[in-house]
């Protein structure tokens, strides 16, 4: 798109001294801004810089509860859109687009009611102002958005344009359905003040069967003007209205109403109703007076009311290609020298003019998120109206939009999960936008973090798997959570520090004599594959079961492997050794001669590296001294059993 040729607008932030030297950091929704001890050459402020930290934020919609709802509403919309099959007949899409177009809007309006609800029942002044203004703004992005579904979604043809364009009109100028209440609950409404403002109202909207049943009422207290009343009753109910369903054309309906026209004109110029002004007023709004019709500004309100007003009194059939032009005439009269044209209007116009891209680079500029341009252009870009726009650095505009809308919802605690699905429908870079939103979402607590995993694991990004996982172990490594610690190294396929957290366990068991989290550690499975180190304590775990279920044999042989298969760590041997004491010591011979002599061989391998004299042998006496004594008990241990399992086998090799 083209560069932004507004200027930007200015946030002013509090406490900041003027003149002051800026810093700031970039975050992916928010900006820090500090004052900083940079001094300008002539300044005579202070060096010091500014005690506080401010927290600019670029979207504070997403913060807002009941604008949360829209977000969360209308994902499920962006979603299902997606689904729509390229292979389904073009005009059943165009009812699936136009439908879900609806669904977006219903969703606007559910939130916009909600807004006023609160609005009004809040009692803070300053959050009334809130709620008022994004009221406001709810109530702009309807309008466009209906305008953009009759025009560019519907494509409405020439007769049935006009219904449609009727019906945007009154959804958006509902202040006469109070008025018609007030009005029909009072004593007598012929006589209210409001009266011939609803009656007048109704016709400038194109409600004629309202407008009818409200001159009944006036008709009824003037017997002597009831010819003239009945008179104008005939000329609202011959009015023709284009039925795109009917069998009719449209030159037969624009003959029609050429022909109710100049009856309409014959009885203005009859001065038929020249006894009754309000009449007077309403036959030349019949008749499509420009005059007259700009009289009723104040009943109009806005140049689009006037432009589909004109256009139902004066050009029925218009057809799409004209409407620019009677828009750019309508804003021109309506609006005096002395108005100024707000943004809304320029989108509005752009919209009559049919380019798509002027009111969607306006809708950017002028409202505060994207979530409106973004799922516009998402549906108009289904309807292959957006087919060929593509942008300078990388993407089509669809994309471009979407990835920036996501990319704010990621900086919220919960909406994060919404903008997911958001990246994985952008084809061309969403997955590199996810991959780098995802590794900066907080991982605050575990629920969340299998949260994100998932997420991760699900499009197999595995880089982000394993940063989790590290992340997580580290925590609770931290906080001495060791089966959660070394459950995240082994999702992470980390060995390193698989190790590390068995090692851990082992320290545990030494200092504590029984393992923690046992669940986890009798449930490893395959993944005690993941390094040396687990794999020894799963099978020394094993050991231990073995032993609690009795099964002295199993048990002896899994020890004796542990130390021979060099799978233990040479640290752990006296222990290993120490846990076959029991074994030796049974009435029943456990552990065979050769057995014998493979455990008296490593416990002289390890007694030689634990020689006093060795170079670097640095420990407490105390510690010897057990040590020694270990020693000496497996020693005598294994020379008892080594007697009884030559007797018990009855020759032995020499």
């Amino acid at each position: 798109m083209e560069e932004v040729d507004v200027d930007p607008t200015v946030t002013n932030i509090p406490g900041i001294r003027h003149g002051k030297h800026m810093g700031f950091a970039w975050g992916p929704g928010d900006i820090l801004v500090y004052e900083t001890q940079f001094k300008p050459s002539g300044s005579l402020l202070p060096d010091a810089g500014g005690a506080f930290i401010h927290k600019v934020r670029k979207d504070e919609d997403i913060y807002s509860p009941i604008l949360r709802k829209l977000f969360n509403e209308s994902h499920h919309i962006f979603v299902g859109l997606q689904t729509i099959k390229e292979d389904v007949p073009s005009k059943s899409k165009r009812h699936q687009f136009v439908s879900i177009s609806r669904n977006y809007r219903s969703v606007i309006r559910a939130c916009m009611e909600e807004l006023q609800q609160v609005a009004v029942s809040t009692r803070d002044t300053e959050m009334a102002t809130q709620y008022g203004n994004q009221v406001s703004i709810l109530l702009a992005i309807e309008l466009i958005w209906n305008l953009c579904e009759v025009l560019f979604i519907e494509a409405a043809p020439a007769g049935t344009l006009l219904l449609h364009l009727l019906d945007w009109v009154r959804l958006h100028r509902a202040d006469v359905e109070e008025k018609a209440k007030d009005v029909l609950q009072s004593d007598s409404p012929a006589e209210h003040h409001n009266y011939w403002d609803v009656v007048v109202s109704y016709v400038l909207q194109g409600r004629l069967e309202e407008a009818r049943q409200m001159l009944g009422k006036q008709a009824s207290l003037q017997p002597a003007s009831r010819d003239i009343y009945k008179l104008m009753d005939g000329l609202l109910s011959k009015m023709p209205f284009f039925n795109p369903a009917g069998t009719q054309t449209l030159t037969e309906f624009d003959v029609k109403w050429k022909n109710w026209h100049e009856e309409v004109d014959r009885c203005l110029s009859d001065n038929s109703f020249a006894s009754n002004g309000h009449l007077e007023l309403i036959c030349k709004i019949l008749v499509g007076d420009e005059d007259t019709l700009l009289e009723q500004k104040e009943l109009l309100g806005t140049w689009y009311h006037f432009l589909v007003t004109r256009l139902l009194y004066c050009h029925p059939t218009v057809k799409p290609i004209e409407l620019h032009y009677y828009a750019q005439s309508c804003l021109t009269m309506f609006l005096d020298s002395r108005s100024v044209q707000e943004p809304l209007d320029s989108i509005l116009l752009a919209a009559f003019e049919f380019d798509i891209y002027l009111v969607i680079k306006d809708c950017s500029i002028v409202l505060n998120n994207w979530w409106f341009v973004a799922h516009l252009t998402d549906l108009l870009d289904h309807c292959k109206l957006l087919h060929s726009h593509n942008l300078n650095f990388g993407s089509n505009m669809r994309e471009f939009l979407l990835r920036e809308y996501a990319s704010g919802l990621f900086t919220h605690h919960s909406l994060w999960q919404c903008a997911v699905d958001y990246f994985d429908h952008c084809p061309e870079l969403g997955r590199a936008c996810l991959e780098l939103q995802i590794e900066r979402v907080p991982l605050d607590t575990e629920r969340k973090a299998l949260k994100v995993l998932r997420i991760c694991e699900e499009r197999q990004m595995s880089e982000q798997v394993r940063s989790i996982c590290k992340i997580m172990a580290m925590r609770a490594l931290r906080n001495n959570r060791l089966g959660s610690a070394l459950s995240w190294s082994i999702r992470a396929k980390d060995a390193a520090f698989a190790t590390l957290i068995s090692e851990r366990f082992l320290q545990d068991y030494c200092a504590k004599g029984t393992f923690s989290d046992l669940d986890l550690i009798d449930n490893l499975g395959p993944a005690m594959l993941l390094s040396d180190r687990l794999t020894f304590l799963g099978k020394y775990r094993e050991f231990h079961k073995l032993y609690g279920e009795k099964r002295y044999k199993e048990a002896a042989k899994l020890l004796l492997s542990l130390m021979t298969a060099k799978i233990a760590p040479r640290s752990f041997w006296m222990t290993l050794l120490t846990d076959s004491l029991p074994l030796l010591e049974q009435n029943e011979v456990i552990f065979s001669a050769d057995q014998t002599y493979d455990l008296m061989y490593c416990l002289e391998e390890l007694t030689s590296s634990l020689d006093p004299a060795a170079p670097g042998a640095d420990r407490p006496m105390q510690e010897e001294d057990v040590e020694q004594t270990k020693v000496e008990l497996l020693r005598l241990s294994l020379a008892r059993n080594l007697s009884k399992a030559i007797v018990k086998e009855g020759t032995v090799d020499t």
